[in-house]
């Protein structure tokens, strides 16, 4: 399967703050490639670099077979891109909205009416579709937003934490479409800060912090990297949480993490039930009293803080300079 992305030693500077720093990528015609990091890692540089809005420093990239410097251009045709924040007039009507990038594209008056009422049906706008946008859901704006960018039927799509901000049933619906796409063989590069996103929806992912790509593959084997299974438990006070803490010693594969104050503690594991088992046999056998406890899989957070040492949405020095060339 050809390549309809590749990146490789992307880098770029911003006077003393290196953005990126020799970032390699692939996207395989038809897939979807999650980028994940956190605030100021280098996501939104990499995506602005990739439709043709920055010139990196050094280095080379593709998409859809065009140099993203040499055939800028020719590469606009050939693209769609959707942000963090809904690109839409507030004054004009959904129509107008999808009608106007319908002829920025050159698709002629008629053509753009015409496809502005084909994606409006398909985005389940249609019943707003004659209403001005400032009066719509964020729901709704971010799929008019989408569908705008789909405007030129693009067979490459970048979508730049599409989903911050939005209440989960809204969310929920962008994945619906975003896989739909995805199945009728659109290319979609994904910055998200969400590992629940990418799981639903990437083929691959690609962690990055600081502008370098720290780890690649598949979600479960990103969380098995991080770990593999948590064991999360509550005791009724704080001697019994240090007591714990030193029964449970033994079967940590690495730090564990306790809350003094809401007397809870997280144990990473291997072995799933059966780990879970000879924990709470230890704890009985300390006569600790456990108010509850569960197994778990790594979430978002503990990919995060193992691959970067610090939180999703954690800021870092650099994140201010990125937003100033958004």
């Amino acid at each position: 399967m050809p390549d309809a992305i590749m990146v490789e030693g992307l880098t770029k500077r911003y006077g003393d703050v290196t953005a990126l720093d020799g970032v390699d990528l692939t996207v395989p015609e038809g897939t979807v490639l999650g980028l994940l990091g956190p605030n100021g890692a280098g996501k939104t540089t990499t995506v602005r670099i990739l439709t043709t809005l920055l010139r990196p420093d050094a280095g080379h990239a593709t998409v859809a077979g065009l140099d993203v410097v040499r055939d800028a251009h020719r590469l606009r045709a050939r693209i769609g891109a959707s942000g963090q924040y809904a690109a839409v007039d507030d004054h004009l009507t959904g129509a107008e909205n999808l009608e106007m990038v319908g002829r920025l594209y050159h698709l002629g008056a008629r053509r753009s009416r015409e496809r502005a009422r084909e994606l409006l049906d398909r985005f389940d706008l249609a019943d707003a579709a004659d209403r001005p946008v400032r009066g719509w859901s964020g729901g709704m704006r971010r799929r008019l937003d989408l569908a705008g960018a789909l405007v030129a039927d693009p067979p490459v799509l970048f979508l730049d934490e599409p989903t911050t901000g939005l209440d989960p049933r809204a969310r929920i619906a962008l994945w619906d479409v975003i896989a739909e796409l995805v199945r009728e063989g659109t290319t979609v590069l994904l910055t998200t800060q969400y590992l629940e996103e990418a799981d639903r929806l990437a083929d691959r992912i690609a962690v990055v912090d600081r502008g370098r790509v720290i780890a690649r593959g598949t979600a479960e084997e990103l969380k098995d990297q991080v770990g593999g299974d948590r064991i999360e438990l509550s005791v009724t006070s704080a001697a019994s949480l240090e007591h714990a803490a030193r029964a449970l010693a033994p079967l940590a594969l690495g730090e564990m993490q306790v809350d003094a104050v809401a007397l809870r503690m997280t144990i990473p594991v291997t072995g799933g039930a059966a780990a879970l088992t000879q924990a709470l046999g230890h704890l009985a056998a300390e006569r600790i009293a456990v108010r509850d406890a569960g197994l778990r899989r790594p979430t978002l957070d503990d990919v995060f803080l193992t691959l970067t040492g610090r939180q999703a949405d954690e800021r870092t020095a650099d994140d201010k300079t990125e937003e100033t060339v958004r």
